[in-house]
């Protein structure tokens, strides 16, 4: 039997402790609660959490789960709600050690018009320079009966770049972190991170693998709706090897830092990004021919005249709530809180605070932002960890949006934000 089934009996303390835990930052909907807190029933540790709307109606959601991250145990896991979220089911097993393979995380999926569901994932190999959890091939299953059963594994084929290790027995360092999007041509359109290989770098200068150098790149899956096998996944590659987005020396990639790409589409055509950065803001970037080139990356401001919104290296997504207007979640500090610095990153991951964001045609930067508005926090509580780092995605609601979000990297939660809300944020 895996061992993200095996159950035991939770006592009335630890139920009790948990049922208080879960209410910190004041969820509307609870999806996932571990049965223990020190990891014995291999729960603990859920995130890159990601959900969607089902082929068949209601949501599913997919995240990587393990012990605590980046243990051996770590793997992609799946769950159904028919209710929008009230009720879920226990979380089925998709892909992992249990599988006789090496750990898989960092999953992804992409829905054909016929209703398959495909999940692709890093799957690690034996070999990595940097992280276990973040070097491995690209691997993918999928499923015609919504969840129920899973295809036999294929490796989805990733071109090999200038930032990898020279050993092709190395496979590249690289994440998605948010769901891809959909173009009207059935197209899925999506940014992934890139660690440049210590062999490329030179060797790392710190113990922090998600502050070593990184590129941002981007890839198009053109034929989904085709339902291929995952091994004939057809792919356009954008950003590559020279012309990936880097930020920092340009000239010098071992200090390059800019990660997490997410993208949401403008009124006008274009595409515009934010990505995550170790210089105490974010970063943007936009696209005027649907992602196929990019611009340099830049910091992130709340308008073209103002400062740059501060935020450690740590996810900091942007959505869509509706045509040309956005919300942007980030910590609004730079790393240093609480007595924390910019490395202490299973710390400093918190509060969360939103920003409203408009769409500016005619300004530099197209999105402008209101000020931050305080949206919540777990008062740093540890469960294993204490951060509230935001590997979180959203679904459509009739009067907004559900943001659903791993709290730290513990519970599996969701949130309602209200257009009624947003509307009374001004923007400038």
């Amino acid at each position: 039997m895996p061992r993200e089934a095996k159950k035991i009996h939770v006592t009335p303390d630890l139920a009790a402790r948990l049922q208080r835990e879960v209410q910190r930052t004041h969820p509307d909907h609870i999806v996932y609660v571990p049965q223990s807190l020190d990891g014995s029933t291999h729960d603990t540790g859920n995130e890159h959490f990601l959900v969607s709307e089902h082929p068949h109606g209601g949501l599913f959601a997919v995240w990587t789960q393990s012990s605590y991250e980046g243990e051996p145990d770590q793997r992609v896991v799946f769950a159904r709600s028919r209710d929008g979220g009230a009720t879920w089911t226990a979380p089925r097993f998709v892909a992992g050690p249990a599988d006789g393979g090496g750990i898989a995380s960092w999953q992804f999926p992409l829905i054909a018009k016929s209703g398959r569901i495909y999940l692709c994932y890093n799957r690690y190999v034996g070999r990595h320079d940097y992280a276990m959890s973040t070097c491995g091939v690209m691997a993918g299953r999928y499923s015609d009966d919504g969840g129920e059963t899973w295809s036999a594994e294929q490796v989805v084929p990733m071109p090999r770049s200038r930032w990898d290790h020279p050993d092709e027995q190395i496979p590249s360092n690289w994440i998605v972190w948010q769901k891809p999007l959909k173009f009207f041509d059935g197209t899925y359109f999506v940014g992934f991170t890139r660690w440049v290989s210590p062999a490329v770098s030179g060797p790392k200068r710190v113990d922090y693998w998600w502050s070593q150098a990184s590129v941002v790149e981007f890839m198009r899956f053109e034929n989904v709706d085709d339902d291929p096998e995952p091994r004939d996944l057809r792919i356009r590659w954008s950003c590559a090897d020279e012309s990936a987005l880097r930020y920092g020396h340009i000239g010098h990639p071992d200090v390059s830092v800019v990660q997490e790409p997410a993208i949401v589409p403008l009124p006008d055509g274009r595409l515009f990004c934010v990505m995550r950065t170790n210089a105490g803001h974010a970063v943007w970037s936009e696209s005027k021919d649907r992602g196929e080139t990019w611009t340099q990356p830049v910091a992130l401001r709340q308008t073209d005249e103002r400062l740059p919104l501060p935020h450690p290296c740590s996810p900091c997504p942007i959505y869509e709530i509706g045509p040309g207007e956005y919300i942007f979640l980030f910590h609004n500090h730079d790393g240093h809180m609480g007595g924390w610095g910019p490395m202490n990153s299973e710390n400093h991951r918190r509060p969360i605070w939103l920003a409203r964001g408009l769409f500016r045609p005619g300004a530099q930067q197209p999105v402008w932002f209101s000020e931050p508005q305080f949206f919540m926090d777990n008062g740093g509580v540890p469960m294993r960890r204490a951060d509230l780092a935001m590997y979180a995605s959203t679904t459509p609601a009739a009067d907004g949006l559900t943001l659903w979000y791993p709290e730290r990297k513990f519970f599996l939660l969701g949130k309602k934000i209200t257009r009624a809300a947003l509307a009374d944020i001004p923007v400038p």
